[in-house]
């Protein structure tokens, strides 16, 4: 849970600390996206993950791609958002829950994830990263968050017939969880340590609203103000924007 490296000058860092590293702006994905099948290993591929709130995922994957791939400002890519519904709302939307009912993610069957853009050689440590949220008894940071909305899924091009899908099993190997193939609009998978394995040209990807992008989870400290102004520093830079949905901020 500690990332570290000598990019930092340092061998070891808490989550909390490697984010006051950062300084300048993340940049994050910010439309709906269907991706391709890499075709070489430096080729980059769009993977999202999801277990529990996307508060969280969005933070370990932030660290992690800045760790493993060493990205900087508008490199970073993780950012939270809604798949794995067979449905979508108004104008084509997928919202947080809200007042006006509108597009609300759980009614239409998606769960929270976050997706990053990374080159297909780094999938097995980004799929390795993935697993590692679980521990070894097989539990999302937030178990006392139920239902469809925060079942553990995981999006790649193709699904369990990817390119990608082997090295993603080998990853949970390791791992108290199983992999299943996805149909959309599953239940929540808490008590059956499973992960549901997404097509995810199938099942796309859509950013969340911008309230949600850079939050703090609530189930420890805050991840520090470094963190939670990310948020406003990308939206200037049009690297996250307003989603068509009703925004709390």
């Amino acid at each position: 849970m500690s990332p570290g490296g000598p990019w930092l000058g340092i061998s070891r860092l808490s989550r909390r600390n490697a984010c006051s590293g950062f300084g300048t702006a993340l940049a994050a994905l910010a439309s709906p996206t269907s991706a391709a099948q890499p075709t070489s290993v430096t080729d980059p591929v769009s993977i999202y993950f999801g277990a529990g709130c996307f508060w969280h995922v969005q933070h370990e994957f932030t660290l992690h791609e800045a760790a493993d791939l060493e990205r900087r400002g508008v490199d970073i890519t993780a950012v939270s958002g809604y798949a794995g519904g067979t449905k979508l709302g108004q104008k084509n939307r997928v919202c947080y829950h809200n007042m006006q009912q509108f597009a609300d993610y759980g009614r239409l069957g998606h769960a929270e994830a976050v997706q990053v853009t990374i080159p297909a050689d780094r999938v097995e440590s980004f799929a390795r990263k993935y697993f590692s949220l679980f521990g070894t008894r097989g539990y999302r940071h937030d178990p006392q968050d139920r239902g469809g909305e925060y079942r553990s899924v995981i999006g790649l091009p193709g699904g369990t017939k990817s390119a990608l899908y082997q090295t993603v099993a080998a990853a949970a190997k390791d791992s108290p969880m199983q992999l299943v193939a996805g149909v959309g609009n599953e239940e929540d998978t808490l008590a059956t340590k499973s992960v549901v394995v997404m097509d995810s040209n199938a099942f796309p990807f859509y950013p969340a609203e911008v309230y949600h992008q850079f939050h703090n989870d609530f189930q420890g400290p805050a991840y520090g103000a470094a963190y939670n102004s990310l948020q406003t520093t990308l939206r200037k830079a049009g690297k996250i924007d307003l989603t068509g949905c009703p925004d709390i901020a």
